[in-house]
């Protein structure tokens, strides 16, 4: 893969017009990140959960807080790798200028990683998939070809993110939100369809948006592997958007469970001075001691550990850049990072996993929204596929209508129903779960 290739402004959708703009005007990967910080979906972000329950006596990260700082570690990341290249492409000015809009591009593919998760967290996620593969939607199977169906019960929020910036919802214009191709192809961590998911149920466009990858693919020239299923090469901005998103999430996560006292400062110290050699160590602590504030100690240090795992990402990416374009990198950036930053991180997410994503609190969020999502399922598939009911056109009639719930196919029709489940914030939810199982009525 060529980066001069890779870095397209074209807009899906719009690929017959271009607008000539002239000097100092915003670009148009620019204008990606500003339509995105200005639409609904970006905005219904403040009120999904991101992993601890919203919102409380402490504020914690929600899913737009983090985007908007995944937005931010990978734009710092995107141009310390560009500076490191910048020597290795002196005599070839057009990749250069390519990789000038990188900065750009991961910035506003950042912020656009998590627009199609569901509420409640990566619990979501899982409450739609195992509504198919467990619950009562599992009687559709036989009405579904293998790769609807693989769709279905492996959904993914990587998948929707895709489709919400790309499909062309009803009185909506073509192309979706029309953003670039780069800023696209940015986003999709798993370039295969789900009949390749795996046992760990990732993937990167849905059925319906098989063609729309395989255009963006086609005009990048990512790399298709053989094969009777389509599977690409990722972008090599995928890399660093998924690394920004690690980093903030791993580090962040932790620092909102000390903010909760889940995490004690003592064991936050020592995990996140384990990210530092020992000269840069000992000015840490001296910083540290300075300040009689627990949170600002967790703070400064947090703002450190990201800073050193910037540095050791894109002295990753640079390594192994070769690799990255011939689509023969395995595995992610932080893998294959320096051994005392990967050590590091490692142990974090470890404590992570026995301490803080099995806390009660988040077990919590995890039973109620699975209850919650499974229960609006049940209600709106049962609907679609049986509108001529009463009850199925009083609840058809307050999905709102950019959501084709009377399209011609079963499929799409259940698609409808996951984009506005999927859309929905945490609060919605609750509300009309409530109000179907009428425990809320207006003006009582």
């Amino acid at each position: 893969m060529e980066w001069k290739r890779l870095i397209s402004d074209m807009r899906f959708g719009l690929e017959h017009y271009r607008d000539p703009k002239g000097r100092g005007v915003r670009s148009d990967f620019r204008r990606d990140f500003d339509r995105l910080v200005f639409s609904s979906p970006f905005r219904r972000l403040q009120n999904k959960t991101q992993v601890f329950p919203l919102p409380g006596s402490v504020f914690v990260h929600n899913r737009l807080t983090h985007s908007l700082e995944v937005a931010s570690v990978g734009r710092s990341l995107a141009s310390e790798i560009a500076l490191a290249l910048h020597d290795r492409y002196r005599d070839d000015p057009a990749t250069l200028t390519a990789l000038e809009s990188a900065e750009e591009i991961v910035a506003a593919a950042c912020l656009a990683h998590d627009m199609g998760n569901p509420p409640f967290g990566h619990s979501g996620e899982k409450a739609i998939s195992t509504f198919f593969s467990e619950g009562a939607g599992a009687v559709l199977q036989p009405r579904l070809s293998a790769e609807q169906w693989a769709d279905l019960v492996n959904f993914e929020g990587n998948a929707n993110a895709l489709r919400v910036l790309t499909h062309r919802f009803k009185g909506r214009r073509e192309g979706g939100f029309a953003m670039t191709y780069s800023t696209l192809a940015s986003i999709v961590k798993y370039p295969y369809c789900s009949m390749l998911a795996g046992k760990k149920g990732k993937f990167g466009f849905f059925t319906s948006e098989t063609e729309t990858f395989a255009k963006i693919a086609d005009e990048l020239g990512l790399i298709r592997f053989r094969g009777e299923l389509p599977r690409y090469a990722r972008h090599p901005l995928v890399y660093l958007v998924e690394a920004a998103d690690d980093i903030c999430y791993e580090v962040m996560d932790i620092e909102d469970a000390h903010k909760l006292k889940i995490l004690s400062t003592e064991e936050v110290t020592s995990l996140f001075l384990d990210f530092f050699p020992e000269d840069r160590r000992c000015r840490v602590q001296t910083v540290t001691e300075m300040l009689s504030d627990p949170n600002e100690k967790i703070a400064y240090m947090r703002s450190s550990v990201i800073g050193a795992l910037v540095k050791a990402c894109a002295t990753t990416f640079a390594e192994h850049e070769t690799e990255i374009l011939n689509g023969t990198f395995s595995g992610e950036l932080l893998d294959h990072a320096p051994e005392r930053e990967r050590k590091a991180y490692q142990a974090c997410n470890a404590k992570s996993w026995e301490k803080i994503y099995r806390a009660r609190e988040v077990v919590d969020v995890e039973l109620g929204g699975n209850r919650i999502i499974t229960f609006l399922l049940e209600k709106l598939i049962h609907a679609v596929c049986n509108p001529e009911l009463n009850y199925s056109r009083l609840l058809l009639s307050q999905v709102p209508s950019q959501y084709d719930v009377a399209s011609e196919t079963l499929f799409s029709k259940i698609q409808a129903v996951l984009d506005h489940v999927s859309a929905m914030t945490d609060v919605y939810a609750l509300d009309l779960y409530r109000k179907l199982n009428g425990l809320s009525l207006p003006a009582v």
